[in-house]
């Protein structure tokens, strides 16, 4: 299954797209497209997975993902409703040549950069939730001022963290097996999952398929598949009340033993650390004057 090949709606007037999508536009599998994109999620939260990237986003939360580069946000529950401001624009959207000025070098650095997908952190955080906003509903050539607004703050503060160590690939067929592959590990994660099914699906043989997966990901595919329930569960702790053996469970583990072992691994907390230390970031977040407005 190769990831699907997204694309937005774009009107004659606009060269770019800057729109809000909101439950259920909002629900989009593992897919990827030419644009680079620019994320502002406004409800909801869940687990990102950016190239071979497996975190969770929130409200607020920024990104700014590279051309090609696979990806997919789902929510922490079905029934949850979730949104973003989207953003997506080709590299020559402000023409064919204008970011060959050398007073563009460092927004193609960032665009290059961003292959691997950011995450902004900081006050840039702050100062692009208003540019972003505006972004969505400003005009003609405000639109293009803004972007390049946008994209030139994030360059010059360099408030981010990459969040993914895969390369975007060129080749196809080997791309197409690793898509097969997250698809199916994220639309199970919460079930039993061996070694020799996904070796069955990517239609190799066990060892064959561990070497293949971690020449690819850089990582092993019981450590990416342990990072995803991880992931599952840190959304389950910091959004819900429900008690850590459900949680163990509603998250793929058969054992506490073992999803305490991981979980601290993985967090460097075990779930009730985890969960008083979110709480705590909350509070004071909630009595922080540069929080970003709802």
């Amino acid at each position: 299954m190769k990831p699907l090949i997204q694309k937005l709606p774009l009107n004659e007037n606009n060269s770019f797209v800057a729109q809000t999508f909101r439950t259920p536009e909002f629900e989009v599998g593992w897919h990827q497209h030419i644009e680079f994109e620019l994320i502002l999620f406004t409800e909801g939260a869940g687990m990102s997975f950016i190239g071979n990237h497996v975190g969770e986003f929130e409200t607020n939360d920024i990104y700014l993902l590279g051309a090609n580069l696979p990806h997919t946000f789902q929510k922490r529950e079905p029934d949850m409703i979730a949104s973003a401001v989207v953003v997506q624009f080709k590299e020559n959207c402000w023409g064919n040549s204008f970011l060959d000025i050398p007073e563009c070098r460092h927004i193609r650095h960032l665009l290059s950069t961003s292959s691997y997908g950011l995450k902004i952190q900081g006050e840039t955080k702050s100062e692009l939730f208003s540019l972003i906003t505006s972004l969505e509903t400003a005009k003609d050539f405000q639109r293009i001022l803004l972007l390049g607004q946008c994209l030139d703050l994030v360059a010059r503060t360099k408030e981010y963290i990459t969040v993914s160590t895969q390369e975007v690939k060129s080749q196809p067929k080997e791309k197409e097996v690793i898509d097969r592959i997250f698809q199916y590990t994220i639309d199970n994660f919460r079930d039993p999952i061996s070694l020799p099914q996904v070796a069955d699906i990517a239609c190799m043989s066990i060892p064959a398929f561990c070497n293949y997966f971690k020449k690819s990901t850089k990582k092993t595919y019981i450590d990416f598949l342990n990072e995803i329930r991880i992931g599952y569960a840190c959304t389950l702790l910091m959004e819900t009340q429900k008690t850590v053996l459900d949680i163990c469970f509603d998250s793929g583990y058969n054992t506490m033993a073992n999803f305490h072992k991981q979980f601290l691994k993985i967090k460097k907390f075990t779930p009730l650390q985890y969960r008083k230390h979110f709480a705590n970031n909350m509070g004071l977040l909630q009595n922080n004057i540069h929080i970003i407005p709802e």
